[in-house]
């Protein structure tokens, strides 16, 4: 299985919830523009919209590296605003498990599935 899943979640500084917020649109509008590897790209909040999390699909390791390259920019204003960490799922390149090596982000292989 080459896809690869990732769960990450954001835990907003105080007072920056709809700064946050307002980077939403961006981000969706950028991968949407410029991503074919995207498969699910989807933002959940906490009842107090505090904690976000966001759930995604990539065709291979090469789409999620896509996916970083052409975010890097909102990556870092939603950092500065946000606590970050991370879970990813699937079999990862090696260029992928090197960039993560340098993130709060857990890899889990794939074990067995259907």
């Amino acid at each position: 299985m080459k896809k690869i899943q990732f769960h990450a979640q954001f835990n907003i500084h105080p007072g920056k919830e709809d700064e946050f917020k307002d980077l939403i649109p961006q981000c969706i509008e950028q991968v949407k523009a410029n991503e074919t590897g995207a498969e699910q790209y989807e933002w959940y909040f906490n009842s107090t919209g505090t904690v976000c999390h966001v759930l995604e699909t990539y065709t291979n390791s090469k789409a999620l590296l896509a996916h970083v390259a052409n975010m890097n920019k909102l990556l870092e204003k939603a950092f500065s605003i946000a606590d970050f960490e991370g879970n990813i799922y699937g079999n990862l390149s090696s260029e992928l498990q090197e960039m993560i090596s340098k993130l709060p982000i857990t890899n889990y292989c794939l074990y067995q599935s259907l």
